[in-house]
């Protein structure tokens, strides 16, 4: 089996598997593992080691849970906690742009919105969000020590990393400072319904960080297409698993599903789109599907439920593109100005 393949089946298997676990123990929020085991196994690299896994448990229970200690200030001082969030998330992308730690990033960005947004409207589900990233991590771990056996990374010209370029500490600060303008009104209004708001800000945080990749001519095709193109695999994943509604097929179709995201991502299949862009799309299909799932359970109506979500999804998109598009040409216009008046004789 080529490299290629290896890699297609390895991210597939990994995803569906921790899919089929975090169900199986009936955790809050379950569709975070194979969201979680899809982003950490998309880079083609071996697992991580256990030394490490401990490392990473505490770093996530360390930044989400500084989400709870922003309740007492939300509550007492909301001005001052709003500025708190927005430095938190100017952080973050300081963390993923500079320091290329994008998972440490994510997880800082996720304690300063999610976690913050969901302990004020009430602290036991903040408190179990916490505990459901720490689980959901473990198990995408887990599952890749298990799957990765059997499709190795042998290939050492193929798994190195080269080596960014130094980041540009003006680009950096503007990106940063555009990536938090995109988050924080997401979490403002997050603030008067989190159970509505959960899915738009885990969007809005995706958005952000694939924003800091792209420029305005490509954000539209980006973020709107990734967009529109997981909506639309989420109705056929929801038309193939109301057939027969159990967790053996919801494995079986996110293991076909994975493979198709996968084959096209790693260019096993032709496509017109990055990496970025299929990365994007199953993370959104993954926050469309976890959801409605658990409207089923609850009783709700989920297509109407599915509905506003995705509405949502698409409002917090043409946000983003909007706010990447204004910004840009805002900063290029001024950066045009100042270029004008140093040319110009004294």
């Amino acid at each position: 089996m080529d490299i290629r393949t290896r890699r297609i089946f390895r991210l597939s298997l990994t995803t569906a598997l921790s899919l089929a676990v975090a169900y199986g123990l009936g955790l809050i929020f379950a569709f975070m593992a194979p969201m979680f085991g899809f982003m950490l196994t998309f880079k083609p690299a071996p697992p991580m080691k256990f030394k490490a896994l401990l490392v990473l448990m505490v770093i996530i229970a360390v930044t989400t849970g500084i989400g709870l200690l922003l309740v007492p200030l939300f509550m007492h001082f909301p001005i001052v906690a709003v500025l708190v969030v927005a430095i938190g998330l100017y952080l973050s992308f300081y963390l993923i742009l500079v320091l290329r730690q994008g998972v440490l990033g994510l997880f800082v960005a996720m304690g300063f919105t999610l976690i913050a947004a969901a302990a004020l409207y009430d602290f036991r589900l903040g408190e179990q969000l916490v505990i459901t990233l720490i689980s959901s991590v473990l198990i995408a771990v887990v599952c890749q020590w298990l799957v990765y056996p059997w499709f190795p990374e042998d290939t050492p010209a193929t798994s190195a990393t080269p080596v960014g370029e130094p980041a540009d500490p003006a680009e950096t600060r503007w990106i940063a400072t555009r990536g938090t303008l995109i988050v924080l009104p997401v979490v403002l209004m997050a603030l008067s319904n989190p159970t509505l708001y959960i899915a738009a800000i885990l969007k809005s945080v995706s958005l952000a960080q694939q924003t800091s990749h792209i420029d305005t001519a490509q954000a539209g095709r980006e973020l709107l297409g990734s967009t529109f193109v997981a909506g639309y695999l989420a109705a056929l994943f929801w038309l193939g698993l109301s057939i027969l509604p159990n967790l053996w097929m919801y494995f079986l179709w996110t293991l076909l599903f994975c493979i198709y995201i996968g084959s096209k991502a790693y260019g096993g299949l032709p496509s017109r789109y990055g990496p970025s862009f299929w990365m994007n799309v199953m993370t959104t299909l993954f926050i469309l599907l976890g959801p409605a799932v658990e409207d089923i359970a609850s009783g709700k109506d989920v297509y109407m439920a599915s509905f506003v979500r995705l509405s949502l999804f698409f409002f917090v998109t043409l946000y983003a593109w909007w706010t990447v598009a204004l910004l840009d040409a805002w900063r290029h216009c001024r950066l045009r100005r100042k270029h004008r008046l140093t040319e110009e004789p004294a």
